[in-house]
């Protein structure tokens, strides 16, 4: 097996890993291609010819696929933002949780077995599912003040955070032209924000808030790379519904048969959402697929529109549009980074 299909077949597990077990819209996973170990960590292996590249009809059928994921994740997120309107945020994320737990864990079990659960890094396991329940309930709440779109610009600020955070506890060395990237990111991000300014709101701290608590467990999931993708998934949905649950009962307001209805219809959206994403990272590279997840703000300010009469405000929509370019060249970036290590692992290879 080659350097190159080794490492691409330990970043598609750990890509998924990063994307599965979060029952809302996660931000784009454009750094996952990154997280090999050095080369100098690998055992040297002969390198053979490159052989499972993705054809051109299975990545035009990823990037379908991750487009459609789009919409069912928007959908799932409208969906949150009508719940917060009678619902306490934290009883919105735990019924998410809760629908997205039922059909989920089953389906690993019973593929799997009850040996999906061993895990040599149970507190590693813990620290991410707690992260991304934060994530989701503080995203929750933020819905329950912005209008969709906003709350979804503001959150894909998370790969500044991961940029940022790889530093000191990935010990990455990080270049001039990823840290320009992250400035104009958060540019756009201010943007959107409008610190000082009349439109200011203080809920639009929460989505930066989500995207830090999001970046804390891509964090550790890079940590636990050689963990199996079906194992964090269970451990971050079993902890994160048993965290929740203990919170749950200090903001509990029944619901009526019409908000768990609606309930359903978002823990539903939610999961075909993953359903799609894992369906297109099996078919393409991380890096292809990531840019693709931006498309989201479309379509949030779109089903916005159509449910809620809210239009983006020119700063939202020329913020997102930086977010985006921003996300877009870190993700050329780390193309260009996974290409040159390839490189140098066939150069040291033939020498």
């Amino acid at each position: 097996m080659s350097v190159h299909r080794a490492c691409a077949e330990r970043v598609k597990p750990h890509a998924l890993a990063e994307i599965l077990p979060a029952p809302m819209s996660p931000p784009p996973s454009i750094s996952a291609v990154a997280d090999c170990p050095p080369v100098a960590e690998r055992v040297p292996e002969i390198p053979t010819p490159r052989t499972g590249a993705p054809a051109r009809d299975a990545t035009f059928a990823a990037i379908g696929l991750a487009l459609l994921s789009t919409i069912f994740f928007a959908m799932g997120d409208v969906a949150a933002k009508v719940l917060t309107g009678t619902l306490p945020a934290i009883e919105v994320a735990w019924l998410r949780y809760l629908i997205f737990c039922l059909v989920v864990v089953p389906t690993v079990f019973v593929a799997r077995g009850a040996r999906v659960m061993h895990t040599p890094r149970l507190r590693l396991q813990i620290i991410r599912a707690l992260a991304v329940a934060g994530s989701a309930v503080l995203f929750i709440l933020g819905l329950g003040h912005l209008q969709v779109a906003e709350a979804t610009a503001i959150n894909f600020i998370s790969p500044i955070f991961i940029t940022a955070l790889s530093i000191p506890l990935l010990g990455e060395k990080v270049g001039i032209r990823r840290w320009a990237a992250a400035a104009v990111g958060f540019l756009g991000v201010m943007l959107v924000v409008q610190p000082g300014g009349a439109a200011f709101q203080v809920a639009a701290l929460l989505p930066i808030g989500a995207a830090l608590a999001w970046a804390v467990a891509a964090i550790a999931t890079r940590l636990m790379s050689l963990e199996r993708p079906e194992a964090t998934l269970a451990w971050s949905a079993v902890i994160g519904l048993i965290a929740l649950t203990a919170f749950v009962p200090f903001h509990w307001r029944t619901p009526t048969a019409g908000e768990i209805g609606l309930a359903v219809l978002m823990g539903t959206f939610s999961t075909t959402g993953h359903w799609l994403i894992i369906l297109a990272y099996h078919k393409a590279a991380a890096s292809t697929i990531a840019p693709f997840s931006y498309v989201q703000l479309l379509f949030a300010g779109l089903l916005g529109f159509g449910i809620f009469g809210t239009v983006p405000g020119a700063m939202t929509l020329v913020g997102g549009l930086v977010i985006a370019a921003s996300g877009l060249y870190t993700a050329h970036r780390e193309r260009i980074r996974a290409r040159e290590a390839r490189l140098a692992a066939a150069g040291i290879y033939r020498s």
